[in-house]
């Protein structure tokens, strides 16, 4: 597998940023002698011709939405080179290994020229890793090559079973050279300018153990430090290449804030003008509130924080480590030094209540904080997939459902009827805004009218808006983002 094309790792969807895993992969594996090419199939095309060069190719499917396209080109790279070995890695690949290595390909082409029958059933893909990817991924390419098929510690296979690899990468610099240009992704808005954004990460899982996150059941509350000098080279890769602003996508950046600090400084002293936005957890914004203030002075756009939800027995039931009242001092705390807070919002899930969901509705609207909020996240429903740490709550049997295998989550139903409904309600009505390109303020609205006319309440959008009064004009990204 050493000619160029024999190695072809491809990323589905990576939440509008140019994919860190692929310049990862492609620096270690380069650095073993490999010559791999990469496709992010989310701005560019895969062409059959590059399929067909491939010996080995590996699909990311960190996050939930990832892995429903990563099916689905698995599904093409099998009917167009039935003997190419096919990996799956990231958090879902693993999570969801049963169904994707016993799972059968089916032959697109000849479905789309009418024919009736299935390809020869076949397995979908050969291995799925999961936790820490780069280390056994290269460990599997290069028993291939020799033609080995032992257990390799790290990687699941049909024929053998392995834990997540759960120990430290022997970390480099991400290769960013070939990948496509930053002008291709998600840039920050500021007012109406557009800067060009960039993206790295500084540590690996997370030490809090969320009941309803994928990290949790494969990381178990472990995560590891990139070091800082690769980081720092990532960054300046990037700035060179004329970003103007960074994400830092650690699922929690002040899981070691000691050394995501020290990372901030350097990068404004370096590069005084850039921007950067973080993901911290509610609980960490508080606890480390003494930061706050220099996070901003250090070019701090904004703060990501999974909210979830405002009612505190959902809030219990998923151990999120903090309450409502936590999030409107959130809220404040940022407020007062000038850092916007964008929440993430988990609204259905089966301990969520229609009043509570009108009172969600309610803080957002009399706070003044619509404009916080990407539209989508009002519409998000509770995803359950296999290994997940809920499964072993104790009251799970009350609401669980079977295993939906091609969904890749648990069905479950809402006590009350009506919060299914709604959210199905609610999630078309924001889709259909977001293709059209609706203003966010008046989907708000609509998505209250539909709540209150769940509740039999009368609501006016025209009247909820004219209230609502100025708005605010919020740094944030150009793509909406959900996983």
């Amino acid at each position: 597998m050493r000619a160029p094309g024999d190695i072809l790792l491809i990323s589905c969807y990576e939440l509008g940023h140019q994919p860190f895993h692929l310049a990862s992969l492609l620096a270690m594996l380069r650095q073993a002698g490999y010559s791999p090419v990469a496709v992010d199939a989310a701005v560019e095309t895969l062409s059959d011709e590059v399929i067909a060069r491939a010996c080995f190719v590996g699909i990311a499917v960190q996050m939930h939405t990832a892995l429903r396209l990563g099916e689905q080109i698995a599904q093409h790279v099998r009917s167009k080179n039935p003997s190419t070995h096919i990996c799956c890695y990231g958090l879902y690949a693993l999570l969801n290994a049963n169904y994707l290595l016993q799972g059968s390909a089916i032959n697109q082409e000849a479905t789309n020229r009418g024919a009736t029958g299935r390809a020869p059933t076949t397995h979908l893909i050969d291995s799925a890793i999961g936790g820490e990817y780069e280390l056994p991924l290269l460990n599997l390419v290069a028993a291939l090559e020799q033609g080995e098929h032992d257990t390799i510690p790290g990687v699941r296979t049909r024929h053998s079973e392995s834990a997540p690899w759960i120990q430290r990468t022997p970390f480099v610099v991400p290769d960013r050279v070939q990948l496509q240009p930053l002008e291709r992704y998600a840039r920050l808005q500021v007012g109406t300018e557009l800067r060009l954004a960039g993206y790295t990460e500084t540590t690996r899982g997370c030490k809090h153990t969320c009941l309803h996150c994928p990290i949790t059941p494969i990381y178990q509350g472990r995560f590891f430090a990139i070091p800082l000098e690769v980081v720092l080279q990532d960054i300046r890769a990037q700035v060179a290449q004329g970003a103007r602003h960074i994400t830092f996508g650690d699922p929690d950046f002040w899981n070691g804030p000691t050394h995501a600090m020290r990372i901030l400084r350097i990068l404004h002293r370096e590069f005084p003008s850039v921007t950067f936005d973080a993901t911290i957890k509610i609980e960490h914004l508080l606890k480390h509130r003494h930061l706050l203030a220099e996070t901003k002075e250090l070019g701090c756009a904004f703060i990501v924080s999974a909210v979830e939800s405002l009612h505190d027995s959902v809030l219990q039931h998923l151990d999120k480590g903090h309450s409502s009242a936590d999030v409107a001092e959130a809220f404040a705390l940022l407020e007062q030094v000038g850092i916007p807070l964008r929440p993430s919002l988990l609204p259905f899930s089966p301990w969520e209540t229609l009043e509570s969901y009108s009172a969600l509705l309610d803080f957002f609207e009399q706070r003044h904080l619509i404009e916080h909020l990407d539209p989508v996240h009002l519409s998000i429903r509770l995803l359950i997939p296999p290994g997940s740490a809920l499964l072993d709550t104790p009251d799970s049997h009350t609401w669980l459902g079977e295993l939906d295998t091609t969904a890749y989550t648990y069905r479950w139903q809402h006590p009350d009827p009506r919060m299914d409904e709604l959210q199905r309600s609610i999630a078309a009505l924001v889709e259909q805004a977001q293709s059209n390109g609706a203003d966010s303020l008046e989907t708000f609205f609509r998505v209250k009218a539909l709540t209150y006319a769940m509740q039999g309440r009368d609501f006016s959008i025209r009247d909820a808006i004219r209230r609502y009064g100025a708005r605010k004009t919020l740094p944030h990204l150009t793509e909406s983002w959900f996983c």
